[in-house]
């Protein structure tokens, strides 16, 4: 039987989930994708708390391309995690391939400072 977009990628969303989890040292950056736009939310899954969160629905952030919003939006997440006293953080990638507008948003991260 073949498995739907939706149904393989939720398979693979819980095969990271069972590793990786956010703690207050070491919280997680997780990006959600849609068609149009990137979100980057970092989690304290111990507390079930947001720290930080971006999007390229964001005011400050307008660009041309969908990748380059993907790229402001990474930059955006690691100066917001800075803010808030972090430098390491667990990457979650939520069953998207990294590849494409996910590895561009992590790249900037990491060019911003986030360590992962």
């Amino acid at each position: 039987m073949a498995l739907s977009k939706l149904e393989r990628r939720q398979r693979i969303k819980y095969r990271i989930r069972k590793v990786i989890t956010g703690t207050a040292e070491k919280p997680r950056l997780s990006v959600f994708r849609s068609n149009k736009e990137i979100y980057a939310q970092i989690i304290n899954d111990v507390d079930g708390v947001t720290i930080a969160s971006a999007s390229s629905r964001d005011k400050g952030i307008a660009s041309s391309s969908k990748a380059e919003a993907a790229a402001s939006v990474g930059k955006a997440i690691a100066e917001k995690a800075t803010k808030a006293g972090l430098e390491i953080v667990a990457f979650d990638r939520n069953g998207y391939l990294y590849h494409g507008r996910v590895k561009v948003l992590a790249d900037a991260a990491r060019e911003a400072g986030l360590k992962f």
